[in-house]
């Protein structure tokens, strides 16, 4: 498959690229593994707890790194428990043979991303994460840290997904800017300065009617299968917060759930980023997933009134957060071709028409 055109690849390419082994798979894919602009990721039959995070670098595969890293291997067929402050590699079911002309890029599921699960795609001699260069050809693997929650996964689960590109797919400030008076991307009113390296996104310390601004994560909790949906009561996990003031002191190492003030807006013919760690807003990472598919937030797609779920970690020192706060951008990029396949139209959907909400994970009526 050529492509003459740049732009990230949809769902049809996607399943062009499987049956020209352009990725491959070590079984069937399944029926709901291709996302409108990405493909999900299994992990494979066996985890390596190792000493550390790491990079290969351009010299060695990651085979070689396990040798030196290793400290005890895990067979997953049966599932296993992924303990939190330990560094996991997982052997994906997935592979790649990339022509010159397609590069990839991988990123967290938001499920994985709402349990502070902080996992990133590495490569044979690679010397970036969650980056394939055009004409990688070899296996993909995961690295898994659990950093709040302990988890239970097993062969075929899904904690990241793969998005391909050919050429460049991001636009720039002036297509950002256009794009919002065009397409409504956030509820706000921006002027051209605003848009810069992205839509600005603010957080909402108002709330909702009872006053619920988002969840703080518990220290003390226990396990969650990642595979099993409204398993969980919420006490079990999450302190709620309340407005008070519309203020929040972020504490150095603990985790938070919260929500954008606007509501989000992915047109169907664009995918959207948003930037994890931006210095310029504070010492605090936003999200980890951080992936908007065409459709997400769409009317069309039954999203009108979509918010983005924030999953934020404050780093050094303590952070105050004030209502309408900016703590991040959205990057658009465009598609080759709109998507055979929308979010939340004819796709499985958690997360359309979403306001503040953790993973699916826990049953939200608790």
């Amino acid at each position: 498959m050529k492509f003459d055109s740049q732009g990230a690849l949809a769902s049809q390419h996607i399943k062009q690229l499987i049956d020209d082994s352009v990725i491959t798979l070590e079984g069937p894919v399944d029926d709901d593994q291709i996302q409108p602009a990405s493909i999900d990721l299994r992990l494979g039959s066996v985890a390596y707890r190792v000493r550390s995070s790491f990079l290969p670098g351009k010299d060695r595969k990651v085979s070689e790194c396990l040798e030196d890293m290793l400290m005890h291997r895990m067979d997953l067929n049966d599932g296993a428990v992924l303990e939190k402050s330990c560094v996991y590699i997982v052997p994906l079911q997935e592979g790649l043979n990339l022509p010159a002309d397609l590069a990839a890029a991988g990123n967290p599921k938001s499920s994985t991303g709402r349990l502070d699960v902080f996992t990133r795609l590495i490569t044979d001699n690679g010397t970036e994460f969650e980056q394939v260069p055009a004409g990688y050809c070899g296996p993909l693997y995961a690295e898994i840290a659990p950093l709040t929650f302990s988890v239970l996964v097993r062969r075929g689960s899904r904690l990241s997904q793969l998005r391909i590109r050919s050429g460049r797919s991001s636009i720039d400030d002036a297509a950002h800017f256009d794009l919002q008076n065009k397409e409504r991307l956030v509820e706000l009113e921006l002027s051209a300065s605003e848009v810069k390296n992205g839509i600005p996104v603010s957080v909402d310390l108002q709330g909702d009617e009872s006053g619920l601004i988002g969840f703080r994560a518990k220290r003390h909790s226990g396990v969650i299968d990642v595979d099993k949906s409204a398993a969980q009561a919420i006490s079990d996990f999450w302190e709620p917060l309340y407005a008070s003031s519309k203020q929040l002191i972020l504490d150095p190492g603990e985790f938070y759930i919260l929500v954008s003030k606007e509501a989000v807006h992915v047109p169907v013919n664009y995918a959207a980023e948003m930037v994890p760690y931006d210095t310029l807003v504070g010492e605090f990472r936003v999200h980890y997933a951080g992936f908007f598919d065409p459709g997400f937030g769409a009317p069309e797609a039954g999203g009108n009134g979509a918010r983005a779920v924030l999953e934020v970690r404050s780093f050094d020192v303590p952070f105050l957060l004030e209502d309408g706060q900016n703590v991040g951008r959205l990057v658009y990029e465009t598609m080759l071709e709109t998507p055979d396949r929308i979010y939340g139209q004819g796709v499985p959907s958690n997360y359309q028409a979403q306001g503040l909400k953790l993973s699916k994970h826990f049953r939200m009526n608790d």
